[in-house]
């Protein structure tokens, strides 16, 4: 019997990851490293945001441009200050696209938002026997673990519904905070501190009486989350999701216009707040964020709403963040990801739209110490098929991703029922990429 909170399963689910953090002691001489120089270490921790594009982008039109196919639509590819051309409606990311790369040889096999999502986030197909644990859980395990400076959940979730953390675990689950940096449950709302504590002591009783009722372990875990939970409530680190108190100027970085429809945190686009958010969070130690910017399921008018609505945000938050990173020295520690769960059709459907497409696409790559500036791999020239020798699996960029955050490529986790799981489902790291 698991105890439950009056207000049920939200609560509990939300409290439970409070538990990141609970693992083995990092060796004597880190910590005595940690302490004689902090700040160096801070400089060297390595992370990664991920741009989660949920819905599905189309990245024939955004980074792989076909001009003179039937298929390349309304937009222009521009030259960058990298050896690759981007869509005309991104200008500020084509000044920083010498930090970036594009592996333009995706070719997936889910192209269902459900399952394209677990793919992509995963590297594993879905499976009703395991649970795989998204990337950002493995990096909570793999780094967060280590930090144990760090007061503040290891895998944060900015504006997203979220991932599983699989067999990782409800220590590695994602924190999920809103574009606000609003948390669900962790405000005092009306108490003053004396209630609340009043409150904690009378839940301290309860918890106390169950768990000497000697009914499993599963009360003093429970006492052991509320606790973290008030501990994170109190952290100094929560910070770090006050976005506003950025100077006006950075926060001009991310979002210098407002976008129509996309108001919101202060005046500016929220993608590019959420990415500033981010960049605080990596800032402050957390290994792994993710932020979600939805609206890409464009069936219908694909066009008008990219370039009035989608692209705007976009070209703003990727440019403002790479440049705000490489200024602070922190580019080459953090490494970036664009992508969403699949891509959208090269076809023109007759609701000027474009639909689901898994078969060649664009990811989006670049910081934490990759190659930037080039294009790998390549699809024909009506973007309907990869037609470079090579071409790539979600394994494939979370597995460049762990060669750049340090992550041995040969660790293997083991699933609930004892079987082994090769991280990044054995992907290879892209050779273009790590040199």
């Amino acid at each position: 019997m698991e105890f439950q909170t009056p207000d049920g399963m939200s609560r509990r689910h939300f409290m439970r990851h409070m538990a990141a953090g609970a693992a083995t002691l990092p060796a004597l001489d880190f910590i005595a490293h940690v302490r004689a120089n902090a700040d160096e270490l801070k400089k060297r921790r390595k992370s990664c945001i991920l741009m989660w594009m949920s819905g599905g982008p189309p990245s024939i039109d955004i980074w792989d441009l076909k001009p003179g196919s039937k298929n390349g639509g309304e937009f222009q590819p521009i030259s960058t200050k990298g050896d690759l051309q981007i869509s005309e409606h991104m200008p500020k990311t084509a000044q920083v696209m010498d930090n970036l790369s594009v592996v333009r040889a995706m070719s997936t096999r889910e192209a269902d938002h459900g399952r394209g999502r677990y793919y992509m986030h995963t590297a594993y197909v879905p499976n009703p026997t395991v649970v795989h644990p998204a990337f950002g859980s493995v990096v909570s395990y793999e780094l967060g673990t280590k930090r144990k400076e760090l007061e503040i959940p290891a895998f944060v979730s900015i504006g997203g519904g979220g991932s599983s953390p699989g067999f990782m675990g409800m220590a590695h689950a994602p924190f999920l905070v809103d574009n606000s940096g609003s948390i669900r449950n962790a405000s005092m709302g009306d108490l003053g501190p004396d209630r609340l504590n009043q409150r904690l002591s009378m839940l301290g009783v309860v918890e106390d009486n169950f768990i000497g009722s000697q009914r499993g372990d599963s009360g003093q875990a429970h006492k052991d989350i509320y606790q973290k939970a008030v501990n994170l409530m109190t952290s100094k680190q929560m910070a770090a999701f006050k976005v506003n108190d950025e100077k006006k100027e950075i926060l001009d970085m991310y979002s210098p216009t407002p976008v129509a429809g996309a108001m919101g945190m202060g005046g500016g686009n929220q993608f590019g707040r959420s990415l500033l958010m981010a960049r605080r969070l990596v800032e402050s130690g957390v290994p792994f964020v993710e932020v979600d910017f939805g609206g890409w399921d464009l069936h219908a008018n694909v066009f008008q709403t990219l370039k009035t609505q989608r692209l705007p945000q976009l070209d703003a938050g990727i440019a403002g963040l790479t440049a705000d990173l490489k200024q602070r020295g922190m580019l080459d520690d953090t490494v970036l990801v664009w992508m969403g769960e699949f891509a959208r059709t090269p076809r023109i459907n007759q609701d000027v739209g474009r639909d689901h497409w898994a078969a060649s696409w664009s990811v989006m790559i670049g910081g934490g110490g990759l190659k930037g500036g080039i294009a790998v791999g390549e699809t024909d020239k009506d973007g309907t098929s990869v037609s470079s020798d090579k071409s790539y699996q979600p394994g494939d960029i979370w597995a460049t991703v762990a060669h750049a955050l340090g992550i041995p490529l040969d660790t293997v986790h083991t699933s609930k029922r004892g079987r082994p799981m090769k991280i990044a489902n054995g992907g290879t790291a892209i050779k273009e990429l790590i040199g």
